[in-house]
């Protein structure tokens, strides 16, 4: 039982011990989120998901008053589909979808320079037939109160359907 604990501990301990920068550049510590619900997801602003902007916005303002956040990680690994800079970015999202969820800097979510908070992601919540690596755009990570991955979704799920497994664990 002592272990069992402790694994949750350091689980928990490991979600929060990010730091990554907003997309005007100032440090977030993941820290500020322990007791929250999060949906992580790496975006693109010419992607053909990118719609998905206006549901996870829809979202975000529906359930931020109950805990949840929406996390939004720009990448430009997947057809070239995020060639801006921050600032092109978030003027993008706050013009076009009236984005008001936490935007990050660009990063990269595969290969030798993918973030560390991807890393443990796509460790936590494998894909389809057990692969780690992201396939596109909008892959969403959905995670609970604890900081335990719950599920991934990928760019094809709906962000209801995401909801519907955020109501089940609020």
């Amino acid at each position: 039982m002592l272990l069992y604990l402790f694994l949750k501990w350091v689980q928990l301990m490991e979600m929060h011990q990010f730091e990554l920068n907003s997309l005007n550049g100032q440090p977030i510590n993941f820290s500020k989120y322990q007791g929250k619900i999060l949906v992580i997801v790496n975006v693109a602003s010419k992607c053909g998901f990118t719609p998905q902007y206006k549901d996870l916005e829809d979202l975000y303002a529906k359930y931020k008053n109950h805990g949840v956040e929406v996390l939004g990680f720009p990448c430009n690994q997947f057809g070239k589909q995020e060639p801006g800079s921050h600032q092109e970015i978030q003027e993008f999202c706050e013009l076009n979808y009236g984005v008001s969820f936490q935007m990050f800097e660009k990063i990269d979510v595969n290969g030798k320079n993918a973030s560390p908070l991807y890393e443990f992601l796509k460790k936590e919540a494998r894909g389809i037939f057990g692969s780690e690596s992201i396939k596109w755009n909008f892959t969403k990570f959905l995670v609970d109160r604890s900081g335990k991955v719950i599920k991934r979704f990928g760019s094809n799920d709906s962000v209801k359907k995401i909801e519907n497994e955020i109501t089940k664990i609020l």
